[in-house]
């Protein structure tokens, strides 16, 4: 007799070859996860050591920010030194031209001759003064005249008073200071 199995035989199937196609695109993109975490990794790292960079930087710059206000505090005191060291040596020069104006015009007063006033305005001196004779008057105007520290000395006028049997000469006269 003549078997016939008509039950499918159970055959073992060859696996199928995987296309070299899916292994090359598998490692292709194994190659690129791993180049890319690389990369995430280095770039991290980087923008950590940039951000600390940043920190320290900032820091330094508020530290210089506080130096530079520190000088130029400094320089705005020295600047006021300087001008309160100007203003100081000004009136130590104006402070002796007092004294040798007041010397001057006392050591130049002869006898008979006494001062009333005087009047400094700028380098320009007015003298007002009383005198026993025309002749002293006279005389105080060319001591003063041959002073060196008076220029264009010009006697204004004399005006003869009295009071009872003394006679006396008022006069007023203007000079400037020699520079």
């Amino acid at each position: 007799m003549i078997r016939v199995n008509l039950l499918p035989l159970k055959r073992k199937k060859k696996p199928k070859a995987v296309p070299q196609f899916m292994i090359y695109m598998v490692l292709v993109t194994l190659f690129i996860v791993i180049i890319s975490g690389y990369l995430f990794f280095y770039l991290n790292t980087q923008l950590s050591s940039l951000n600390k960079q940043k920190k320290n930087n900032e820091a330094r710059i508020a530290e210089l920010k506080n130096r530079i206000k520190e000088v130029e505090n400094y320089e705005s005191q020295k600047k006021t030194l300087e001008q309160r060291k100007n203003i100081i040596e000004q009136l130590r020069r104006n402070q002796s031209l007092p004294v040798k104006i007041l010397n001057e015009i006392s050591s130049t007063v002869p006898n008979g001759v006494w001062l009333i006033s005087m009047s400094v305005a700028g380098e320009s001196i007015d003298i007002a003064g009383v005198g026993f004779t025309n002749d002293d008057v006279v005389n105080y105007v060319n001591n003063l005249k041959k002073s060196q520290l008076f220029t264009d000395v010009y006697l204004q006028g004399t005006q003869k008073t009295g009071t009872g049997k003394i006679i006396t000469y008022q006069f007023t006269l203007t000079c400037k200071v020699k520079a």
